[in-house]
C-alpha cells in the first residue's frame, strides 16, 4: 500500500509540476505576444509617419511644379504675343 500512495503523490506532484510550466508557458507567451504587437504598432507609426511627410513633400512639389508650368506658359504666350505684334507690325508697314 505504501508503494501505491507514493506512487500516486508523485504522480499529482508530476501533474502539479506540469500544469505549473504549462501556466508558466502561457504567462510567457503572452508577454511574448504583446511585446510582438508593440513592436508591429511602432513600425506602423513610422511608416504612417513617413508616408504624411512624403506626402506633404509631394504636395509642395506638385505646387511649385503647376507654379513653374504656369510661368513657362505665361512667357510662352508672352513671346507668341510678341512675334506675332511684331509680324503684324511688319505686314502693316509693307503695306
Amino acid at each position: 500500500m505504501k508503494n501505491q500512495e507514493k506512487d500516486e503523490l508523485k504522480e499529482a506532484q508530476r501533474k502539479e509540476k506540469i500544469k505549473a510550466e504549462e501556466t508558466e508557458q502561457i504567462a510567457k507567451d503572452k508577454v511574448r505576444k504583446e511585446a510582438y504587437l508593440a513592436r508591429e504598432q511602432e513600425i506602423e507609426k513610422g511608416q504612417k509617419s513617413r508616408e504624411l511627410r512624403q506626402a506633404e513633400k509631394r504636395a509642395s512639389e506638385d505646387i511649385k511644379d503647376s507654379a513653374r508650368e504656369k510661368a513657362r506658359k505665361e512667357v510662352y504666350l508672352a513671346q507668341e504675343k510678341a512675334i506675332a505684334k511684331a509680324h503684324e507690325e511688319r505686314k502693316l508697314k509693307g503695306k
